[in-house]
């Protein structure tokens, strides 16, 4: 009975740190575009996930409620997996926030002006009104600094815990 490993005294394998930023990137996405639907019903944007992954392609009823919201928020989860892969490739060595908190703000950038054509339901950025463009600049900034701090976080934890 005593040579038989007990489940309470096994070890679970450590995820790897590819494997982290992946369910970081997802987390976030599903987090931040969460927090952006609860900004588009209090009314602070004009603009909301299902706005841009649904409504820019789909003009059904179920895309205007509830349903297309979470269908919404579950794509930009996945989608967000892209972004934390771009971001362990390129500057997961870069500590602290600063970095991250650029990135956010050039992903806005980059949904809200270069990507604007290919969602054509959403207002260009010169048509957006004040507080639509602060809530989003602030959630993309709090979602890059989730994602990129997370990342370069563990990074620099993992290196610190390795063997010379």
């Amino acid at each position: 009975m005593e040579d038989k490993k007990l489940e309470q005294n096994k070890q679970e394998k450590p995820m790897s740190f590819l494997s982290k930023s992946l369910l970081t990137g997802f987390v976030g996405g599903v987090l931040w575009s969460f927090i952006g639907v609860i900004a588009s019903y209090f009314n602070f944007s004009s603009v909301s996930p299902a706005t841009f992954i649904l409504r820019s392609w789909l003009q059904t009823d179920w895309s205007d409620g509830w349903l297309g919201e979470l269908i919404a928020v579950t794509v930009i989860g996945i989608i967000s997996i892209i972004t934390a892969i771009v971001y362990y490739g390129l500057l997961k060595k870069y500590p602290g926030i600063m970095v991250s908190g650029i990135y956010g703000i050039a992903l806005w950038f980059i949904i809200f002006y270069l990507l604007q054509p290919v969602f054509p339901n959403v207002p260009a950025m010169t048509e957006l009104d004040s507080n639509t463009i602060v809530t989003t600049l602030c959630l993309f900034l709090l979602y890059g600094i989730f994602i990129g701090y997370s990342i370069s976080y563990e990074y620099q934890d993992n290196q610190a815990n390795q063997p010379n």
